[in-house]
């Protein structure tokens, strides 16, 4: 293994540092922000690097980076550029990366337009029109297939494997907690084509995924054929419960007494005289 050549320092860029500071005050426009020399670094022969610390805030472990030069045999040092540069353990921010690789799934709001795609890997070539009336009506009216481009399989795997991945899918907390799967549900409506063997829609106005796309293995609380379990009453079920704080009190007038009614006295018995009719009338 061959070793790199060690390069000798240059005396005369070395000890140019004054000329290399001024270089920097004046890009930086405010000298107060070029601090302290950090040192020199030797990039190749009669080219030399001088850094100075960044005195800015929120510049912790930049530096200022001033390249000298000078011409073989030459005295005299040249400013070729200089640069505010980040050193080690400088805070430096997050790699540049594209909107279509930065976009999230609810960061479009009303009113937001994403631009076309032209290569949409998701997407590829719909209905074609063939020039037949009818087969072109059929394909349009009856089956919708009226768009220039359609899911590509890579598409229809997307979507497939986020959806089960995610809430809606059998690994979400409302699916490990229900009794029964949303495949057996009677609100769940099938999805058509390929993505109708695994997912359906939720049309359950109780379900929390009411008009979301489900897994046909997912579940919850609102399933159509499942029913509270029955508990059992706390009260023995022989005795009747009473409520006695809201029982109402009515009193009830005591029955009448009855006394025997006494018998009419016997009629006395008619005499003699009154018998035959002789008893003369009182005067």
């Amino acid at each position: 293994m061959t070793r790199p050549a060690r390069r000798k320092p240059d005396a005369v860029l070395d000890s140019a540092i004054d000329l290399a500071r001024a270089a920097a005050e004046e890009v930086a426009e405010i000298p107060a922000h070029v601090g302290e020399h950090l040192g020199t670094v030797t990039v190749e022969d009669r080219l030399v690097e001088h850094r100075f610390a960044a005195a800015m805030g929120g510049y912790q472990g930049w530096a200022w980076t001033v390249t000298l030069a000078r011409v073989p045999r030459g005295r005299t040092a040249t400013v070729c550029e200089v640069e505010l540069l980040p050193g080690d353990g400088a805070i430096l921010a997050p790699e540049w990366l594209p909107w279509s690789e930065r976009i999230r799934p609810g960061d479009i709001g009303p009113g937001d337009v994403l631009p076309f795609v032209a290569d949409d890997p998701r997407l590829t070539a719909g209905w074609e029109p063939s020039g037949d009336e009818e087969l072109d009506a059929v394909a349009i009216g009856e089956l919708a297939l009226a768009r220039t481009r359609v899911l590509s399989e890579d598409g229809i795997e997307e979507a497939a494997q986020r959806w089960y991945d995610g809430a809606a899918g059998p690994h979400g907390e409302s699916a490990k907690a229900a009794s029964d799967a949303c495949l057996s549900c009677g609100y769940l409506v099938p999805l058509q084509g390929a993505l109708g063997q695994v997912f359906g829609v939720c049309t359950n106005p109780w379900s929390p995924d009411d008009g979301k796309v489900v897994a046909f293995e997912h579940g919850c609380g609102a399933h159509s054929e499942t029913d509270v379990p029955t508990r059992p009453s706390d009260w023995p079920a022989p005795n009747p419960v009473i409520d006695e704080v809201r029982i109402e009190i009515v009193d009830m007038p005591r029955a009448a007494v009855v006394e025997p009614v006494a018998e009419a006295p016997a009629a006395a018995e008619p005499d003699d005289e009154a018998s035959d009719g002789t008893a003369t009338a009182d005067a």
